[in-house]
């Protein structure tokens, strides 16, 4: 009888383990990645950090390396697009223009965009994408620190979603901190700043009032960009990882936790 028993709980067992392994994913994730270069460790490490967060909550992911497949019909699959530090340019027009779509009508899903997105102007032999340009707040990218230095960010809208859990003000360690011909914060929604005066080592590389992360709330995708994504010890940090979670979260349109 407790042999009966036993096998019954076994399938039991088996029978939920193979309903759950069925179970529709959370949610889809399309991941643009920028290989190669001083970004790789970074990017290396991101996708390994990706795996485990996509494992604990239940969704799939697929990366690309170039926008070469990217048109309506591809993006239509997903609910979040992770621009994982690829830049501004290099886009075919297609894809370009099937982006544009995405989070100006917001009906496929969000968008969550790392460092390298917002290095806005003449690259490479490319113009400035300037559509793109007004998504981040119509800015244009200018200077960066590049010996890498820590500085404190500090968090000005702890309501919003991607902040849940994210301390008051966290220390960044080894980032370039980008700055801009000018200010995004009159045309987008600023949720934190770094302080510039607490620079290690010091720079004159600086903006004054200095967001690092913020959303543009006239587009009807949910979308956020995050400036620190340099150096891979960024996901080693608790507070970063907080962040990133929420964020990947929240434009996928599920709920982060407080």
């Amino acid at each position: 009888m407790k042999q009966t028993s036993f096998y019954l709980f076994l399938l039991l067992a088996i029978t939920c383990l193979t309903a759950r392994a069925q179970d529709p994913p959370a949610f889809r994730a399309l991941v643009l990645t920028e290989r190669g270069g001083i970004h790789e460790p970074y990017v290396v490490a991101g996708l390994s950090w990706l795996d485990s967060l996509a494992a604990v909550h239940h969704f799939t992911f697929d990366v690309i390396n170039n926008t070469d497949k990217i048109n309506d019909t591809y993006l239509a699959q997903y609910q979040v697009f992770i621009q994982l530090n690829y830049p501004p340019y290099t886009w075919t027009e297609t894809a370009a223009a099937a982006f544009e779509k995405y989070i100006s009508e917001g009906k496929g899903g969000g968008w969550v965009g790392f460092h390298h997105a917002t290095l806005l102007g003449e690259f490479d032999g490319y113009p400035l994408w300037n559509w793109f340009s007004g998504f981040m707040g119509g800015i244009r990218w200018k200077n960066y620190v590049a010996r890498l230095v820590s500085g404190r960010v500090m968090v000005e809208d702890k309501k919003h979603p991607a902040m849940h859990g994210v301390p008051a003000m966290f220390v960044v360690d080894k980032e370039e901190w980008y700055t801009y011909d000018k200010n995004p914060r009159p045309n987008v929604h600023v949720l934190a700043s770094v302080d510039e005066s607490t620079y290690h080592p010091k720079t004159d590389t600086t903006m004054g009032d200095h967001p690092v992360i913020w959303t543009n709330p006239a587009m009807k995708a949910r979308n956020i960009y995050i400036l620190m994504g340099h150096h891979p010890s960024l996901f080693q940090n608790p507070a970063y990882n907080v962040l990133v979670r929420n964020a990947i979260l929240w434009a996928a349109g599920k709920k982060t936790r407080k």
